[in-house]
C-alpha cells in the first residue's frame, strides 16, 4: 500500500530498527517488484528510491506509475522517495507526480543556504503531508576504483545543531565518512558523530552509502538513531549479475521476460538480506 515515509521512519526511530530505501534504477519493474515482493514476504515497510539521473531513460512519471502499481499489489507500507533532489524545481516536480517522500540535498552549500533550501521545499511539501529529508555534510564521491575524490563530509555535530536551529526536516542524513559507490578497503565511518547528534535531537537519521559497509557498523548506526538505510550500488550490480547468470543458465529462447523473472526472483533474496539487516522484518 502506498504511504508517505513519515510514520514509517518515526516508528523505526522509536523502536530501534531502520527502513530500507532501495534505489530502483529509474522505474525498472524487475527491481521495484523485487523490493515490494521481498517486503511483503517479510512484512517490512520499504522505500522505493529514485535518483534524478536514472529517470533519464524511462521518465520520472513512468517511475511513479510503476511504483504505485507495485505498491498497490502488496499490503505493507511502501513510500516513493526522491533521493538527492538538488533544488526546489525537481522537488516540486516530484511532488506533482505523486512522490510520497522527498529529499532536498543542499549539503554542498553553507549551513544557512542549505537550511534555506530545505525550508523552501518544506513549506510546500507540508501542505500535502509529504515528508522531507535534508542532508548536512556532502556525501563522499568515489571514482570507479573506489578511491575518494574529495573528503569533506565528516560533520561537526555543532553544524548539525546550527542547521536544526534554522530548519526542521522530517529526517536528516549526516556525513560520517559514508559514500556513494563501492568502497576501496574499509570505510572510515565516524559513529561518534551520530552519538553526539543523538544527544540533542531525536529526529530520524539517515545513513546513505550502505553498500560495502560492515554489517556491524550499520547495526551500530541503527542503534544510534538511524531510521533509514540506503542501498543503491549493490542492488544495481546484483541485478545485472543475475541477468548475466540467466543468459548463461536459462534456455530462454530469446524471451526477455524469462530473464527478467529470473533476475527478479534472485534479487528478492538480496533485498530480504537488507531487510533483515535493517531489522524491519515483521514490523507491519
Amino acid at each position: 500500500m502506498l504511504v508517505t515515509s513519515k510514520k514509517m521512519l518515526l516508528d523505526a526511530a522509536s523502536k530501534g530498527y531502520a527502513v530500507p530505501a532501495i534505489n530502483t534504477q529509474g522505474g525498472n519493474y524487475d527491481i521495484i517488484w523485487a523490493v515490494c515482493k521481498a517486503a511483503e514476504d517479510l512484512r517490512s515497510p520499504v522505500m522505493l528510491a529514485h535518483y534524478v539521473a536514472t529517470g533519464g531513460y524511462s521518465g520520472h512519471d513512468w517511475f511513479v506509475q510503476v511504483c504505485r502499481w507495485c505498491a498497490q499489489k502488496v499490503s505493507v507500507p511502501v513510500a516513493i522517495h526522491l533521493d538527492h533532489g538538488d533544488g526546489f524545481g525537481i522537488c516540486m516536480e516530484a511532488l506533482k507526480l505523486g512522490f510520497t517522500s522527498l529529499m532536498i540535498d543542499g549539503s554542498a552549500k553553507p549551513i544557512e543556504e542549505n537550511a534555506a533550501m530545505a525550508n523552501e521545499v518544506l513549506k510546500v511539501a507540508q501542505c500535502f503531508d509529504v515528508p522531507v529529508e535534508a542532508e548536512v555534510g556532502e556525501l563522499l564521491r568515489l571514482d570507479n576504483l573506489g578511491a575518494v575524490m574529495e573528503n569533506r563530509n565528516i560533520v561537526d555535530p555543532e553544524e548539525v545543531r546550527r542547521f536544526l536551529a534554522l530548519c526542521t526536516p522530517d529526517s536528516l542524513a549526516i556525513g560520517i565518512g559514508n559514500a556513494h559507490g563501492y568502497y576501496k578497503g574499509e570505510p572510515d565511518i565516524h559513529l561518534e558523530v551520530l552519538e553526539a547528534v543523538r544527544k540533542f535531537t531525536d529526529i530520524p537519521l539517515v545513513l546513505h552509502g550502505c553498500t560495502g559497509m560492515k554489517e556491524e557498523i550499520i547495526k551500530e548506526a541503527i542503534g544510534l538513531g538511524v531510521a533509514k538505510i540506503n542501498f543503491g550500488t549493490e542492488i544495481r550490480y546484483k541485478y545485472v549479475e543475475h541477468l548475466e547468470e540467466g543468459m548463461r543458465a536459462l534456455d530462454h529462447q530469446g524471451h526477455s521476460w524469462k530473464l527478467s523473472r529470473f533476475a527478479n526472483e534472485k534479487l528478492q533474496e538480496d533485498v530480504r538480506k537488507i531487510i533483515l539487516l535493517a531489522g524491519s522484518q515483521g514490523k507491519v
